[in-house]
């Protein structure tokens, strides 16, 4: 096979996120002579790309104004097309791989117009949802999906959302969900040191992984918090990840006087991470549709899964389609507070049931989710 693929993402390591390590996991996996990566200019990014053998190009792929209305956004476009192009000459680049509708695709779309290379595109869910509530950002995503090969729904729920707004058909669509390295996020036995290190000795701790943004839900799990610790006095829960709304957080918790039982971990490594769902006892993405604002698949769940924890979730997006449902995890209505807290005691109150469920769930990612068999039907997709 002659081709060589340019991968244009603004979402990649050292950005956190789960598209980022979506694109990561996938493309290191993959014969790195076919794929060029093109992805933002960050903070760390330099140092990260010392870690690892792929082939990347960084520059700054962030603007203010992603429409084509503006004066902003006409500028970005010309100078961020114009520099492809030359990439796509100097690198006999054949096809793109986009890591969003908008701005990528866009941009990609832009690039097909010009010089006639193909490409497909990454839909997560949320980012055509929202783009249908701009009339320009509308018709732009109908000419990126209208011209693409192939859109690659992180979900069928995904999918769903693309052929509800008529963005696109069943022929055009391809669900493709992400996966973990089940050989990395492993089940472990308890670390007393870690838990010491960690302030998590003798607590029952339940855990989020995530950015801190109104649809994660944080929020709501911190007032079910209020009502877990007059049954569990130990209780913890954990918020790992950063975001806009750490501050209105932390005063959420303050007002409700569960600062002993709310803890906000804001700088974790992976390794730290991993073994944060190793010693935890439950696993929640408390998530909610916000507007337009929805959780695409949820690959936090995966993740905890395959470290062998029962997982809670919010019956919004894709989030269904991580988990063996009643069996390795629930799917709930996280917009209630007393729901959350019911389930959460459920699963405290039973070790034995925890345990049951953390089983099922590392076989269910063994079976279906890990990288190895992501990366076989990815390379199947884009070999079609």
């Amino acid at each position: 096979m002659n081709n060589k693929v340019l991968v244009l993402t603004e979402n990649f390591p050292p950005i956190s996120g789960g598209s980022g390590r979506w694109f990561w996991e996938l493309y290191s996996r993959l014969p790195k002579e076919q794929y060029l990566i093109l992805a933002d200019d960050v903070k760390g990014a330099a140092e990260f790309d010392n870690t690892h053998q792929l082939n990347i190009l960084r520059m700054p792929l962030k603007s203010a104004e992603w429409g084509l209305k503006s004066f902003k956004g006409i500028k970005f476009y010309w100078r961020l097309i114009w520099k492809i192009r030359e990439i796509i000459k100097q690198q006999h680049i054949t096809h793109i791989h986009c890591g969003r509708v908008i701005h990528e695709g866009v941009t990609a779309w832009l690039l097909k117009l010009l010089t006639g290379t193909p490409y497909l595109c990454y839909v997560h869910g949320e980012d055509v949802e929202t783009a249908a509530t701009s009339g320009e950002h509308n018709l732009m995503v109908k000419q990126v999906c209208k011209h693409a090969e192939r859109l690659i729904c992180n979900s069928q729920n995904s999918g769903n959302i693309v052929k509800r707004l008529k963005y696109a058909k069943d022929d055009k669509i391809e669900v493709l969900h992400p996966g973990v390295d089940a050989s990395l996020f492993v089940p472990k036995a308890e670390d007393k040191d870690f838990k010491q290190q960690m302030g998590w000795q003798d607590r029952k701790v339940i855990i989020t992984v995530g950015r801190l943004q109104e649809r994660k839900g944080q929020d709501k799990m911190i007032r079910a918090t209020v009502m877990l610790k007059d049954q569990f006095p130990e209780v913890l829960y954990a918020i790992i990840g950063r975001g806009d709304r750490l501050e209105s957080l932390k005063a959420l918790a303050a007002e409700l006087g569960v600062l002993d039982h709310v803890q906000f971990l804001t700088e974790v490594t992976d390794p730290q991470m991993i073994q944060c769902y190793q010693q935890s006892d439950v696993f929640i993405l408390p998530n909610r549709t916000i507007g337009n604002d929805i959780e695409g698949f949820g690959m936090v769940l995966v993740e905890a899964q395959a470290c062998g924890k029962p997982v809670i979730a919010g019956d919004s997006g894709g989030t269904k389609e991580t988990m063996l449902i009643n069996e390795s995890g629930f799917v709930i209505d996280c917009t209630d507070a007393e729901l959350i807290s019911s389930t959460v005691a459920k699963l405290l109150a039973d070790p034995a049931k925890t345990v049951q469920m953390g089983k099922v769930g590392r076989q269910h990612v063994e079976s279906e989710l890990d990288w190895q068999a992501h990366v076989q039907k990815a390379s199947l997709l884009f070999n079609q």
